[in-house]
């Protein structure tokens, strides 16, 4: 050992010295107990779990039960609830029309959303005014933009009389196929500032590090968007379509409340079904077809999911 340096201090029962006792009066101080593995954070996951279980879980057993069963949920008929919802022309009709709408809806929303986050994160620090203003549609309650809707596409409304004054012919929008327009053009306005919110917080996520480096070895806008910002946006983007696919099945509440229940065949959608059927207290057929529709949402979602993994790697 060099000169100078201090031998290290060794427990004074290695020492053969007497071990000392703790002091009388002094509380002695024991480990706390930890809990193995993730059983700490069952505990505390617990009373979500019970929520879960008590109005979500519980809620779609009894569902499904209920789809095997009459309109009482007494006798036992198998499958004949999910013949008589598939043979539906009603079912088919709903169907069609919402598979329809949420293939055009999705496209627009995300695109659309995307476009003004990017106008908007181009036009900053004074693009504060504009979040504000695309989020504003979302704030109004239901009521108002049937108020609102009907104000605009009646028969006699602002569209039509803007149309009257061009020389043209008024349309009955709420009354043809216009209404499946019309429709979407509300939901695309009423979810496009809550997307580019989300859109917004990916693109801030992006590092700038990497659009300095591509533009030092001479990579332009388009390149940089390709290569860099839409890669970086992944995870984003499957949370926006994910988000975006749910909505697009609470467009039901506007619809009703201005064409009622039953409205023109190009919106008439399933949500419209599911209303009628319960109206009428046809809880089997009901039963039978919120599996399906939960079925194949949950499979769409997880084969969008699958797709947008597969990308990012």
């Amino acid at each position: 050992m060099p000169s100078g340096a201090k031998r290290p201090l060794r427990p004074a029962a290695a020492r053969g010295g007497p071990v000392p006792k703790p002091r009388p009066g002094r509380p002695v101080l024991k480990p706390r107990p930890r809990f193995k593995g993730d059983a700490g954070a069952v505990w505390f996951l617990l009373p979500s779990l019970a929520g879960l279980t008590v109005f979500v879980l519980g809620p779609f057993a009894l569902t499904v039960y209920r789809s095997f069963t009459d309109a009482a949920g007494r006798r036992w008929l198998g499958a004949a609830n999910y013949q008589s919802v598939l043979a539906n022309a009603a079912f088919r009709q709903a169907a069609g029309n919402t598979a329809r709408f949420i293939c055009v809806c999705l496209p627009l929303l995300l695109g659309g959303s995307l476009l003004l986050a990017l106008l908007v994160r181009a036009a900053r620090p004074c693009s504060r005014p504009f979040q504000t203003s695309f989020l504003l549609p979302m704030a109004l309650p239901v009521a108002s933009i049937a108020l609102l809707w009907q104000l605009l596409f009646a028969q006699k409304g602002l569209a039509n009389a803007l149309l009257s004054a061009l020389g043209g012919r008024p349309v009955d929008f709420m009354g043809s196929g216009a209404a499946f327009w019309v429709l979407i053009g509300t939901y695309l306005w009423k979810n496009s500032g809550y997307n580019m919110v989300l859109w917004l917080a990916g693109l801030d996520g992006v590092p700038s590090a990497l659009y300095e480096a591509a533009m030092l070895d001479g990579a332009g806008r388009w390149q940089c968007f390709w290569r860099i910002t839409l890669p970086q946006l992944g995870p984003t983007l499957g949370l926006v379509s994910v988000l975006s696919l749910l909505n697009c099945f609470k467009v039901f509440r506007e619809a009703y409340l201005v064409a009622g229940a039953y409205p023109h065949e190009s919106i008439y959608l399933l949500q419209h079904l599911f209303n009628n059927w319960f109206s009428s207290l046809d809880l089997g057929r009901l039963s039978a077809a919120a599996v399906l529709l939960a079925l194949a949402l949950g499979g769409l979602i997880l084969i969008l999911l699958r797709l947008l993994n597969r990308s990012g790697e």
